[in-house]
């Protein structure tokens, strides 16, 4: 869940990165803010044991400013450059489907929730921008997988659902997705996943207070 104010030109700049990293999953995680330069493999740390690249990041950070507190980048790198990491991983069952993320997400969306709903309250739900949402649900719409009903009092509003062929595929995809991403974190034991969970999910709560005004 997950997700990027964008005019029309900036989401279909969007859709065009998204389409092309479905054939580079490789080397292209972008990562951001303080830890943008943590994409090169760690190196053993003072305990003998393997760094992740954001410790490098943080330690050189520290060499050069000694008198500032960096510990928000061992919090904010780590979590972004996880994000660009997992974001490639977990895409990769979906690309076999011929879906991207964002298509996927409005698919799950209406699944989920079990009703229709306007192109403004997937653009809530799924944190997007209403031009993205819009140009997505265009090429769900043309693969058969998404219908759209106009409002019989207000013929500029449309209800999305989805058709039989886009609820079978969601509900076949969601399996192997969710079995993916459970190998992804399968070096984590349940009890640590949970903690994790646990900790996220504060943030999380937190940040929405404090960012919420900023979602697209």
């Amino acid at each position: 869940m997950a997700e990027d104010a964008k005019d029309t030109v900036g989401a279909d700049n969007a859709d065009r990165a998204e389409r092309a990293g479905r054939a580079d999953h490789a080397g292209s995680a972008e990562q951001t803010g303080h830890a943008g330069s943590a994409g090169q493999t760690g190196h053993a740390g003072p305990a003998g044991h393997a760094d992740d690249t954001v410790a490098r990041v943080v330690r050189e950070w520290q060499r050069v400013h000694p008198g500032i507190d960096t510990s928000p980048m061992a919090v904010i790198g780590r979590l972004n450059r996880c994000a660009a990491l997992l974001q490639q991983a977990t895409d990769a069952p979906l690309v076999r489907e011929g879906l991207t993320r964002p298509e996927f997400d409005l698919l799950g969306t209406l699944r989920r929730t079990g009703r229709e709903l306007t192109p403004g309250q997937l653009a809530r739900e799924t944190f997007a921008s209403g031009a993205a949402v819009t140009k997505r649900l265009r090429v769900l719409e043309q693969r058969g997988l998404v219908t759209r009903r106009p409002d019989v009092r207000d013929r500029r509003v449309a209800h999305l659902s989805l058709t039989d062929d886009g609820r079978a595929l969601i509900d076949r995809i969601l399996p192997d997705q969710l079995g993916y991403e459970s190998a992804l974190l399968a070096g984590v034991a349940p009890e640590r996943q949970a903690e994790l969970a646990r900790t996220l999910g504060e943030l999380l709560v937190l940040l929405e207070g404090r960012l919420g005004g900023l979602q697209p």
